[in-house]
């Protein structure tokens, strides 16, 4: 990937352009009041994908929806009492609040490292909002920095990292908490730390009037924790030519299969499709054989989901 980066500012129409850029699918950077994230559009699959591709080494986790305001995050998630004595006390702002997906939520499974939950936040950065408010619709956002490298705060961080990667970044000076949301799941029944962050602990047990659970650390269910493989029903079986009797094919470039992951072999429309692909051929109730996929770059990352998904349980 190869593109010219463009730097836009808040001054000279850089909302709308960085808006009309996301409805086009194309990668844009904003600042928020935690740290620069890297938006795309959490509807289109094959922006999300573009985003692990353009951070590097990447892995399918889930990733953070950025919204509007808490009554935009009613049409994702399953509300609750709970969540809305958190949004109330504290969006916009730097905390995560991770919900049960409403059926028909429409966001691409990338976001949701195909669970069943979604990490959703309101920043209160004025650029971010008025960015939010422009393109009218979920933004996905990770940092925006190279996998593995230090978050960028400031749009130098970002085109050092990822100038030529996306193709533009929303200039509107260095981010004011500097360190990444705190990170509360509300799925279970107990509000639970997954993540701690720009917004103390302590804050969110008083406005909760009960202290927070903390995870195990075993299961990936927001973004910042450990990888845990997808798992479906039916055994998988790897780097497969063709289909043993019995078994049905996931097929990566031009073959005969039962679902392709992208017949053109491209490793951004392959991620885009490998959920979605995995739940339709794990409904056949058949075991799933794998085609070979080339094992560089979001290669990399669909290779060690498939190798999750295969693993002895």
């Amino acid at each position: 990937m190869n593109v010219q980066t463009r730097r836009l500012t808040v001054q000279n129409n850089g909302i709308a352009e960085a808006a009309q850029l996301l409805a086009k699918g194309a990668l844009v950077s904003f600042p928020t009041e935690t740290v620069y994230g890297l938006g795309a559009d959490a509807r289109n699959g094959a922006a999300v994908a573009a985003i692990y591709q353009a951070k590097g080494r990447p892995s399918f986790n889930p990733l953070i929806v950025h919204l509007a305001s808490a009554v935009d995050a009613r049409t994702y998630v399953e509300w609750s009492d709970t969540a809305e004595i958190l949004a109330t006390a504290f969006w916009p702002g730097p905390l995560t609040l991770v919900l049960p997906l409403k059926e028909d939520h429409g966001l691409s499974s990338l976001v949701t490292a195909g669970l069943d939950t979604v990490a959703l936040r309101v920043p209160a950065h004025p650029a971010a909002q008025a960015l939010l408010a422009t393109f009218n619709g979920p933004v996905a956002a990770p940092s925006a920095n190279p996998s593995g490298r230090i978050s960028a705060t400031t749009a130098d961080h970002v085109m050092a990292g990822l100038s030529g990667r996306i193709a533009a970044v929303l200039d509107d000076g260095p981010c004011a908490v500097g360190l990444e949301s705190t990170i509360v799941g509300l799925a279970g029944e107990t509000p639970t730390l997954l993540r701690a962050g720009g917004l103390p602990q302590e804050a969110i047990e008083a406005a909760l009037g009960t202290p927070l659970a903390t995870t195990n650390g075993l299961d990936i269910t927001a973004p910042g924790q450990l990888s845990s493989h997808y798992a479906p029903a039916a055994r998988v079986r790897l780097n497969a030519t063709k289909a043993q009797p019995g078994e049905v094919l996931l097929g990566f470039g031009p073959m005969t299969c039962d679902l392709n992951l992208s017949p053109g072999a491209d490793l951004v429309e392959a991620a885009a499709n490998l959920f979605d692909h995995l739940h339709r051929l794990d409904a056949m109730a058949c075991p799933i054989a794998v085609a070979p996929i080339p094992d560089r770059g979001l290669g990399r990352a669909i290779n060690d989901r498939l190798k999750r998904a295969a693993a002895p349980r």
